[in-house]
């Protein structure tokens, strides 16, 4: 059983999604027909896919803090799945990528739409403007669907501020990302700093922190679940850069070596420009952001990062990381039950192969 199953967490997780935007579905088209378009865009990129790991560390983050099974709970974790899609339309849009979970991202799909329709002006303008204000939507979503989940007024004022704050943390980890690549900071500081605020606190620390306010989790809890969350969210993220240059295209639903083509500076990159010499730093540098990389070209840069020994570094780097998380989680004084999953949910995150 994937560790997103239990408790029937995922299914929970999407019927709770589901009801909530039939509702705003209503909405939209009581305003205007044109808006089915906006509707059914977000119901296919919400409901269509997606791992359900940060629901599913907040879930288990609240019952490791002594909360009670909920279906409030589940419906108030589900908005993660809100900010995560909104956070996914804006870097599809801002890393010029084609395609996302293997479908049109959100940009290209509605740039199709103006193109097939005969539509005035420009067709890419189009889509880019929609992928910003759909992305602007599914956040203004996560808020209500936060605030409506049934939680009682003072969970909702525990977890407000680990909300906003992970909402804040995202959103400069995003612009930290983008400026990296602009400045061409190949630092594995800056490659460590851009790591933990775009995905690592959002991915399992703030999500843990989240559901452990829900529940009124004492200090020391909070303090442990992040000491097990913070390096396993960075793990996961190096997973992730692994398998944006390495990853089979089948399971990513991600063109091969599209990182590459989108000059990411992240720590696999900068531990390869760390140990080169002069020509593959040279060959690196030149590559590296190139969005015509040919499938040669992205073998050789490929070829590099692992002949640098930038790849076996981070592989090292994932294992030192989720050892590290592992110990924490095994100092806490939680339920054993929670226990197990967020072990499980550990493995499910830095040894995914998408």
């Amino acid at each position: 059983m994937h560790p997103t199953d239990h408790a029937d967490l995922r299914a929970r997780v999407g019927k709770a999604l589901a009801a909530f935007l039939t509702d705003q579905r209503a909405l939209l088209r009581g305003i205007d027909p044109a808006l089915a378009d906006v509707a059914d865009a977000i119901d296919d990129f919400v409901l269509g896919g997606g791992k359900r790991l940060r629901p599913a560390f907040a879930y288990w983050g609240y019952r490791a803090a002594g909360g009670v099974d909920d279906d409030a709970v589940v419906a108030a974790v589900a908005a993660l799945e809100l900010v995560q899609a909104s956070a996914l339309m804006h870097d599809d849009l801002i890393d010029g990528s084609d395609t996302r979970r293997g479908e049109p991202a959100v940009h290209r799909r509605f740039a199709t739409r103006h193109a097939g329709s005969g539509w005035q002006g420009g067709a890419d303008a189009f889509g880019a403007a929609a992928a910003v204000l759909l992305g602007d939507l599914c956040l203004v979503w996560s808020d209500q669907l936060l605030h409506t989940s049934g939680l009682d007024g003072t969970a909702i004022a525990r977890a407000r501020p680990v909300f906003d704050l992970m909402r804040t943390e995202v959103t400069i980890g995003q612009y930290l990302d983008v400026h990296t690549q602009v400045t061409g900071d190949t630092s594995l500081r800056r490659a460590s700093t851009v790591a933990r605020y775009k995905s690592a606190k959002y991915t399992v620390e703030r999500p843990l922190l989240l559901g452990a306010a829900i529940a009124g989790a004492p200090a020391a809890i909070s303090a442990g679940l992040s000491d097990y969350g913070l390096p396993l969210g960075e793990a996961f993220q190096l997973r992730d850069d692994v398998l944006g240059v390495f990853g089979d295209p089948a399971t990513t639903g991600k063109p091969a070596g599209d990182d590459l083509r989108e000059g990411k500076r992240t720590y696999l990159v900068a531990a390869a420009f760390d140990a080169a010499d002069r020509t593959r730093a040279d060959a690196l540098r030149a590559g590296l952001g190139d969005p015509d990389l040919s499938g040669d070209e992205v073998t050789r840069l490929r070829d590099i990062i692992v002949d640098t020994g930038a790849l076996a570094r981070t592989e090292r780097r994932i294992d030192d990381l989720t050892t590290t998380a592992l110990a924490a989680l095994d100092a806490l004084p939680i339920d054993p039950g929670a226990a197990a999953v967020l072990r499980d949910l550990a493995s499910a995150a830095t040894r995914r192969t998408f």
